[in-house]
C-alpha cells in the first residue's frame, strides 16, 4: 500500500525558477526513506507541500486516507499557559475526552439507586485502554527521558522554551501520538548522542512510514533503507542506505562521464570526417550528401549530458609553527551556576597534535568549559595555562558578527585585513561567488554564516582550533569539505559535536563530561563506546525459564550428517541470488527515469534481498 504519492509536483518562489520541477515518487507503507539534496534544493518545501502547509503550483500529493501525518517543524499553537508537560500530554487528548465522559457516567452511576451500569460504560473503558489512557504516565516519562527532556524543562511554559527545545518537545509529542507517517526534518539537530541513539532504536521498532531529511550520515545509515535525492528540481533514486548512496552516486557520475567523453570523442572524429567531405565535395553532390548524413548521425549520437559535480570549497587552515610539547594545562578547574556545580575537573594536559572530542549530554557544561579554555569565562576555582606559542581560533555554535549590516565583501576586508581581490578569491573558494559577495551578513542562513566565519579563520595562522558543533546547519557536501580541510590540518583540535561520523573520524582522545567530572579516554569514539557503552534504551526481554537452567554439557550440538551437502547447496543459491541482484541493480540504473518500471524493479530488488538474507542466515546456522 502506498502511503505517500508525489506526482509531477512543481513549485516556484521566483518567476521562471522552479525549486521543484516535476518531482515524482511513491513511498510504500512501512518504508524508511531519506530525502537528500544540497541546502536550497527544496527538501523542506516538499515536506510542507506533503503536509498541506504549502500548495504546489502543479502536480498532486496523495496521502493514504485515515493516516495522520506528523511534521516536527510544524508546531501547533498552544494556549499561553501550556507547559511542555501539557504539550506532551496533548498527544493523549482523545483519551482525556473519553476519561471526561467516563467521569460523568461514574458520577451518574453513584447517584443512581439501582446501581445500573450504562451500556456505554464498558465500551468507553475499552476505548480509553486502546487510546493509551492507562499507560499515559509511563509513556510520557519513557519518551521524554529517551529524548533528554529534563523534568525541570517539562514544567516550563512551552512558549518560553528555545526553538530547539520546542522542536524536541514536539518530536516527543508526535512519537506519543503514534503518528502513522512521520516527516522528520533534521531530527538530530537538537539532540545529544544518547537521545539520537534512543530515536534510532525507536524508529527501528516503529511500524509506520518515515521520510527523513538529515545531514547526519550515521543516523541515515542506521534508519533508512532508500534514498531520494533532489537534484535540479527532480528526484533521483537509490535503493540503499546513505553509504550505498555515496558510493553509487560516485559510480553513476563516473559512468555518465565516461559515456559522455566517449560520445564526444566519436562526435569529434565524425565531425572531422564531415569537414573533410565538405572540403572535398565542391561540385560533388554525393560527397556533400554524405557529409550531411554524418552530421545528422552526430546529432543522434550525442545523447549524454556532461555530468555536473557540485562546486566544492577549496581552502585549508593556515598553520603556525609550534615547537613546544604542551599546548594547555588544566588544573583544579570548577564552575557552578545557581548553586549547582557543573563540573570539577582533574588535572588534564593537552599536547601538540591531539584531537580531543568533548562529549556529554545537553546541559552538562560543554560550551561553558570551551569558553573557560578560551579565556572568555572565568572559572570558580583553578586555572588554565596556555603555551606561549599557541595561536587559537574558535568557531562557536551560534556564529555572530559585530556588524551584520556589512556585505560579505566588506566583512572580509575589515575582519581579514586583505585586499579586495584576495577577499573575492577567498569568498569564491567558499562558494560565495558573483553577486553573493554583496549580500548582507544579516541575510545569510546559519550554515552560510558558519561558512563565512570559517573563510575568515582559514586565512589566519593557528595551531589550536576549537570548534563548537562545526557541522550544524551544514549540508553533507559542506561537512565533507570541512572534514577534508581538517584532514590536512596538523595542529591541535578540540571540538564539541553530536555528529558521530565526524567525531569518530577525527577524535584521537575522548573527554566525556558527566556527573560533574571528565572521563578521559585515549582512542576513537567507536572504541570509547565499545568500552563504556550505556545500557540499551529498551530493557532486554526476559528469557523463558528453561533458558536460565545451567547446561549439563559444554559439548556443541551434533552436526547434521548432511550439513556439508546442504551448505554447498546454499552457497550455490547465494551465488545465484547475488548474480540476480546485480542484474536487477543494472536494470535499476538503466530505468532511473522510468518511474513505473523503476518502482517494479525496486520492489523486486527488496524482495530478492530479503531472500538473500534468509539464505545467508540458513548457511550461518549450519556453519555455527
Amino acid at each position: 500500500m502506498i502511503d505517500i504519492s508525489v506526482q509531477h509536483v512543481v513549485k516556484a518562489f521566483e518567476e521562471g525558477e522552479n525549486i521543484l520541477d516535476g518531482v515524482t515518487f511513491d513511498i510504500n507503507s512501512g518504508e524508511r526513506v531519506g530525502l537528500l539534496g544540497k541546502n536550497g534544493a527544496g527538501k523542506t518545501t516538499l515536506f510542507r507541500i506533503i503536509c498541506g502547509e504549502l500548495t504546489s503550483d502543479e502536480g498532486d500529493v496523495i496521502l493514504a486516507p485515515g493516516k495522520p501525518v506528523g511534521l516536527i517543524t510544524q508546531i501547533p499553537v498552544y494556549p499561553p499557559q501550556f507547559t511542555a508537560e501539557d504539550v506532551l500530554r496533548d498527544a493523549f487528548r482523545g483519551a482525556f475526552a473519553v476519561r471526561k465522559r467516563l467521569d460523568e457516567l461514574e458520577a451518574r452511576m453513584a447517584e443512581a439507586a439501582d446501581g445500573a451500569i450504562p451500556p456505554e460504560y464498558d465500551r468507553l473503558l475499552e476505548e480509553y485502554r486502546r487510546l493509551g489512557g492507562y499507560d499515559m504516565d509511563h509513556e510520557v516519562n519513557r519518551v521524554a527521558n529517551g529524548l533528554g527532556i529534563p523534568t525541570a524543562q517539562r514544567g516550563q511554559l512551552f512558549r518560553t522554551l528555545s526553538g530547539g527545545e520546542q522542536t524536541r518537545v514536539n518530536l516527543a509529542r508526535l512519537i506519543l501520538e503514534k503518528t502513522d507517517i512521520l516527516l522528520l526534518d533534521e531530527p538530530t539537530n537538537h539532540l545529544d548522542v544518547n537521545a539520537v541513539e534512543w530515536l534510532e532504536d525507536y524508529l527501528s521498532h516503529f511500524k509506520g512510514t518515515v521520510l527523513t531529511i538529515s545531514h547526519d550520515r550515521r543516523f541515515l545509515d542506521n534508519t533508512v533503507t532508500r534514498i531520494i535525492e533532489l537534484v535540479g528540481g527532480k528526484a533521483e533514486f537509490y535503493s540503499g542506505s546513505y553509504s550505498f548512496f555515496a558510493e553509487e552516486k560516485q559510480r553513476r557520475y563516473e559512468l555518465q562521464l565516461k559515456r559522455y567523453e566517449a560520445e564526444q570523442a566519436e562526435a569529434k572524429r565524425l565531425q572531422a570526417a564531415a569537414d573533410r567531405l565538405h572540403q572535398w565535395g565542391t561540385g560533388n553532390q554525393r560527397l556533400v550528401k554524405k557529409a550531411f548524413a554524418i552530421e545528422s548521425r552526430i546529432e543522434r549520437l550525442v545523447t549524454t549530458e556532461r555530468p555536473d559535480k557540485e562546486k566544492t570549497m577549496k581552502a585549508g587552515f593556515g598553520e603556525a609553527a609550534f615547537d613546544a610539547d604542551e599546548v594547555m594545562l588544566i588544573r583544579g578547574l570548577s564552575k557552578s551556576y545557581d548553586g549547582r556545580t557543573l563540573f570539577t575537573l582533574p588535572e588534564l594536559q593537552i599536547k601538540g597534535g591531539e584531537r580531543i572530542a568533548l562529549i556529554g549530554d545537553n546541559g552538562t557544561g560543554k560550551t561553558t568549559l570551551l569558553r573557560i579554555l578560551l579565556n572568555q569565562l572565568r572559572p570558580d576555582t583553578g586555572y588554565v595555562r596556555v603555551g606561549p606559542q599557541v595561536k587559537t581560533a574558535y568557531l562557536p555554535q551560534a556564529v555572530t558578527f559585530d556588524h551584520p549590516e556589512r556585505t560579505l565583501l566588506d566583512t572580509m576586508l575589515y575582519e581579514a585585513g586583505c585586499s579586495p581581490q584576495t577577499a573575492r578569491n577567498r569568498l569564491g573558494s567558499f562558494k560565495f561567488s558573483g553577486e553573493d559577495v554583496f549580500k548582507r551578513v544579516q541575510d545569510l542562513s546559519g550554515g552560510e554564516r558558519s561558512r563565512l566565519k570559517l573563510c575568515i579563520l582559514m586565512g589566519e595562522t593557528l595551531n589550536l582550533l576549537v570548534l563548537d558543533e562545526p557541522t550544524n546547519h551544514l549540508d553533507i557536501a559542506s561537512r565533507e569539505w570541512i572534514e577534508q580541510a581538517l584532514e590536512a590540518y596538523e595542529g591541535t583540535l578540540i571540538f564539541v559535536s553530536h555528529d558521530r561520523y565526524f567525531t569518530n573520524r577525527f577524535a584521537t582522545r575522548i573527554w566525556e563530561l558527566a556527573d560533574g567530572t571528565i572521563r578521559d579516554f585515549r582512542g576513537t569514539y567507536d572504541e570509547y563506546r565499545a568500552r563504556y557503552a550505556r545500557p540499551a534504551a529498551r530493557p532486554p526481554e526476559k528469557k523463558p525459564a528453561e533458558e536460565k537452567q545451567p547446561k549439563t554439557s559444554r559439548e556443541k550440538p551434533a552436526r547434521p550428517r548432511n550439513a556439508e551437502r546442504t551448505m554447498a547447496r546454499l552457497e550455490k543459491q547465494i551465488a545465484d541470488q547475488e548474480a540476480l541482484l546485480a542484474r536487477l541493480e543494472q536494470e535499476i540504473q538503466e530505468n532511473a527515469t522510468d518511474y513505473v518500471r523503476l518502482t517494479e524493479l525496486q520492489e523486486t530488488s527488496e524482495r530478492e534481498n530479503a531472500r538473500l538474507e534468509e539464505l545467508m542466515e540458513q548457511w550461518m546456522e549450519l556453519a555455527e
